[in-house]
C-alpha cells in the first residue's frame, strides 16, 4: 500500500501456500485501492482462480498474450498504444496477478516490454505496480512432451526479472487455525514438506515415500471408485452427494478411463457424441484422414467420442454465462436430445 501511494512503480511476489488467505489478503487491497476512485486490474493464470477475485479475469485474456507465448522469446502483448486496454494498464494504480506459478516466463517478459512500451518509460514494467502471488510446490507451467529442466527453465524464477522481485510471505495455515481440527494441522504440514522437497527420495528413483498416516491406499481403480463413490446406482441422483467428492489424476487419458468405469454403474443407456471429423475442403482429406482427426485429444476440449448418460456428472469448459457458468463449473446431465 505504501508503494501504490508512492507511486513510484514496483515489483512484488506474495509466496502464499493454500489455506494462508492468498486470496482475502488479494481481495482486500482491491476493495482499498478502488475505494479510494482508483484502477486496480485482478488477473489470474487460470479460469477458477480468475472467478475468486473481484472483476478477475485470465492473463491471457486482460493482457492480450499469444497462445504460443512459449515459443516466443521476444513476445509482446497484442495491445495497440491507443486502445482502451492501453488507457486502463497506464492508470492502473497496481496490477496482481494469482496464481502467478503456471505462468510460463515469457508471459511475465512479454508483459514487462508491453508496459514499459505502453507507458515509454524503460523502468521495470513502465513504473507499474505489480503484484504476483502464488505457490512454486503447486503447479508449474505445463510444457507438452517436455523435461524436468524445460518445465524449471519456463518457471518465472528463470526469468531476468525475478532478481528484481521483493517477496512477502503468508505461513500462517487459516483455514486450519479456523477449523481447529489438529488432523487437518498435520496433513497441512506434511504437505508442506513434500513442496519443500524435505521428504527423502527412494533409492535409485525420483519418487518419493509418502507418511504412513497421510492417506488411505486402495489396491486398484474399482477399490478407488468404490471408496470414493460407495453404491452410486443409488445415490447419483442426490446431487449434494455428488459435488462433496471427485477423482483426481494426473492424465487425461486416466480421467477418461475412471469416468467411463463410472458411467457403466450408473442406470440408463449410454449416448455417444462424435465430433466433426470431415474437412472443409475435400482436397485436403488426403492429409487429414479420418482416422488421424478421431485421433486427436486436446487439452480443453472434449474428447472425440462423448459418452454420456442421464445422471452423468459433468465439468463445463467455456464461459457460458460468467459468473454463474464458467470454465470450471460442475454440471449433472438431466436431458439429452
Amino acid at each position: 500500500m505504501l508503494a501504490v501511494a508512492a507511486e513510484q512503480g514496483g515489483f512484488f511476489f506474495l509466496d502464499a501456500p493454500g489455506g494462508t488467505g492468498k486470496t482475502f489478503l488479494i481481495s482486500l487491497i482491491l476493495a482499498k485501492i478502488r475505494s479510494q476512485q482508483k484502477i486496480a486490474l485482478a488477473v489470474a493464470s487460470s479460469g477458477i482462480a480468475a472467478t475468486l477475485l473481484d472483476g478477475g479475469r485470465t492473463a491471457h485474456s486482460t493482457f492480450k498474450l499469444p497462445l504460443d507465448v512459449h515459443n516466443k522469446p521476444d513476445a509482446m502483448c497484442n495491445i495497440k498504444k491507443n486502445s482502451g486496454i492501453a488507457a486502463v494498464l497506464r492508470k492502473s494504480s497496481i496490477i496482481i496477478w494469482d496464481e502467478c506459478t503456471m505462468a510460463h516466463k515469457y508471459s511475465l517478459e512479454a508483459l514487462n516490454r508491453t508496459m514499459q512500451d505502453l507507458n515509454s518509460n524503460n523502468k521495470l514494467f513502465g513504473g507499474a505496480i505489480l503484484l504476483l502471488s502464488g505457490d512454486f510446490r503447486q503447479t508449474l507451467p505445463v510444457i507438452p512432451r517436455s523435461t524436468f529442466a524445460d518445465e524449471i527453465n519456463a518457471c518465472l524464477k528463470q526469468s531476468f526479472l525475478w532478481r528484481s522481485v521483493e517477496t512477502l510471505r503468508l505461513t500462517i495455515n487459516m483455514r486450519v487455525q479456523l477449523q481447529n481440527d489438529p488432523s487437518a494441522q498435520i496433513f497441512s504440514e506434511q504437505l508442506l514438506d513434500i513442496g519443500n522437497g524435505k521428504i527423502e527420495l527412494q533409492p535409485n528413483t525420483q519418487c518419493i515415500k509418502l507418511p504412513d498416516n497421510f492417506c488411505t491406499v486402495v489396491q486398484d481403480k474399482n477399490e478407488l471408485i468404490q471408496s470414493i463413490f460407495p453404491d452410486i446406482q443409488n445415490n447419483y441422483l442426490n446431487h449434494e452427494w455428488l459435488s462433496q467428492r471427485a477423482i483426481l489424476a494426473a492424465k487425461n487419458v486416466d480421467v477418461d478411463e475412471i469416468s467411463f468405469q463410472i458411467q457403466q454403474l450408473l442406470p440408463g443407456d449410454l449416448m455417444s457424441f462424435k465430433s466433426i471429423d470431415t474437412v472443409v475442403d475435400e482436397n485436403e482429406s488426403v492429409n487429414f484422414p479420418i482416422e488421424f482427426l478421431n485421433s486427436l485429444d486436446i487439452p480443453g476440449m472434449p474428447p472425440h467420442n462423448l459418452r454420456l448418460k442421464i445422471g452423468s456428472p459433468i465439468i463445463l469448459l467455456r464461459n457460458l454465462n460468467p459468473p454463474q457458468l464458467c470454465n470450471g463449473t460442475r454440471l449433472v446431465i438431466k436431458k439429452i436430445t
